[in-house]
This record gives structure tokens, sequence and C-alpha cells, in this order.
């Protein structure tokens, strides 16, 4: 663990750190801010947010300006890159693929099975690290953006009990269905389709049994919309199942971090309802969060 940045910010810091990943066999960085309470030693809920393709940890610090939410509520919000990087990853000369698009899957082909095993790490190894080195508390929420809105949505549903809360700004919701995502399944998890629902929120609805609310927001102005996004496939499979699920549809934004910002404040307050809840079982209880 080195710390690479420091940056006093609304009473508390923004910290990026460097650690050597078992999971990912590579060195990682991941964006932290540690709100006053933390600093002074207090254990904080966290949340962690899942940034989108050609993003590193450093995209949502600098644009989103989510400190000034993380403050007011207390909470501590971890950022990690989104895939392994380094001269021994395996990469793509595309955007979509390789380094930079990890789509948050653990993945079982060549050349990518040694590396690409985001979710293990995003699930498992990141918060065991946080709660290790940092007054976290097991209180956690995941929220992010595009492939990291997929990734959110998938690491809440294959984990029940682990989350609090989940939110997604212009998620990916069925990524087997659109070409950005069977780019990606196809190469990381090959060519079975039965494979690919295992990764996919809109598959995963129809068996989960966690009733997690779910608060999506997708610009009406997104040129990906249309094409790679279709948030009315997990609203029509929420309604079916009976998952509590709100998708609001913001005329005029686009796939931007203008829009992020703009409606930042309502996941901030989503997520801290849960996460300051103390009628909650302890997150990683089969039986958490039964809403």
């Amino acid at each position: 663990m080195e710390r690479i940045e420091s940056h006093a910010c609304f009473g508390g810091r923004q910290e990026v750190w460097k650690h050597v990943s078992s999971t990912l066999r590579c060195n990682m960085q991941f964006g932290i801010y540690l709100p006053e309470a933390a600093l002074r030693g207090e254990k904080c809920p966290v949340l962690y947010w899942l940034s989108g393709l050609t993003c590193t940890e450093q995209n949502f610090i600098t644009k989103a300006g989510a400190q000034v939410h993380a403050a007011r509520h207390g909470l501590i919000v971890v950022a990690p890159d989104t895939s392994p990087r380094g001269e021994d990853v395996p990469n793509d000369p595309a955007y979509d693929l390789g380094q930079g698009a990890g789509f948050y899957v653990n993945a079982t082909c060549t050349p990518w099975a040694t590396h690409f095993h985001m979710q293990d790490y995003i699930a498992e190894e990141l918060p065991a690290l946080i709660e290790q080195h940092f007054p976290a508390s097991e209180a956690r929420g995941v929220f992010g953006h595009s492939m990291g809105g997929h990734g959110a949505l998938v690491t809440a549903l294959r984990h029940p009990g682990r989350y609090r809360s989940v939110s997604a700004f212009s998620p990916i919701v069925a990524p087997s269905k659109v070409a950005w995502g069977q780019k990606a399944f196809d190469a990381y998890l090959g060519p079975d389709r039965e494979v690919w629902g295992q990764w996919d929120a809109v598959e995963l609805i129809r068996a989960c049994k966690e009733r997690l609310p779910i608060l999506i927001d997708q610009g009406a102005n997104d040129e990906f919309l249309d094409r790679q996004l279709k948030p009315e496939l997990l609203e029509l499979t929420c309604r079916a199942v009976g998952h509590p699920m709100k998708l609001r549809i913001r005329q005029d934004y686009d796939h931007s971090y203008y829009f992020i910002a703009s409606f930042l404040a309502d996941h901030f307050e989503h997520h801290a309802v849960s996460l300051r809840r103390s009628d909650l079982h302890t997150p990683g209880s089969s039986t958490a969060m039964q809403i």
C-alpha cells in the first residue's frame, strides 16, 4: 500500500493509493475520499463507485463533484480502476476490450483469465483491503456509470446481503443483448450464453430473492441509449418479478459526467438512507435487506 495523492477537500481528504493486487496479479490504484469523521478514526459506511469504459480511478474523483456529498453524509467513497493494467497484462487495440474495459466479470478464457478477475477484486479483495487499512464499517453500497453501472447492478445481485444499497447512471442492463456486452462476454467468458446470463442484470433479476431497491438515472439524449443501454428491459423485468426499481429518464441529458454531476446528490441520498440505518442485518448475511 502506497499513498500517491492526498488533497484536503470539504473537511476530509481525497487520496489515491497504489497496491499489489493478488487477485489481478498486477499493481492497482484506487481513489478514496475520507470524510472528517473518518479522519478522526470513526468508522464510516463505504460507497463503491464503478466507472465506465476507458476510465481510471481519476475520472470520478476529478469530474463528478462527489466529495461534497460524501462529506455531507459522512461516507467513505472508493473509486477503483476499471481493469488490471501493466505491460504484462493482455490488451486490445479497441477501447471496449482489454485494459480500461474489464466489465467487472471474472474472465475464464485466454489470454484474459490470468488477470481479468475484476468481480473478485471489487467484491472481495478491495473491500477487505479498505476495511483493514481505513476506518470503514461493513455497511457497503455500490453504484456506477455505463459499464460501471452494469458492474454495480451485477455485483449487488450476485452477492445478496453484502450491500445495503445500489444505484446506477446509464447502465448497460442487458449486456447479453447489446454489442458492447456481447463482444466482451465472448472474449472473457466464451460463447456459452448461459454463462453470460450469470453476468447480466436482467437475467439475474429473474432469480433474485433479495429485493434491494434499484435507482437508475438515464439521459434521454444519451447517444448509446437505444443501441447499448436499453434500461426498459430491466424495468420490464423488475415489474414482472416485483423487484423495486425507480427509472428516471432525464430530458436533455447525455452520457457525460455533466449528467452524473447534475443528479449525484440524489444518489448519495438514496445510499445514505440505507447505509446509515442501524436496523438492518449485518452485510454478508443471506437474509439481509429483504425490503
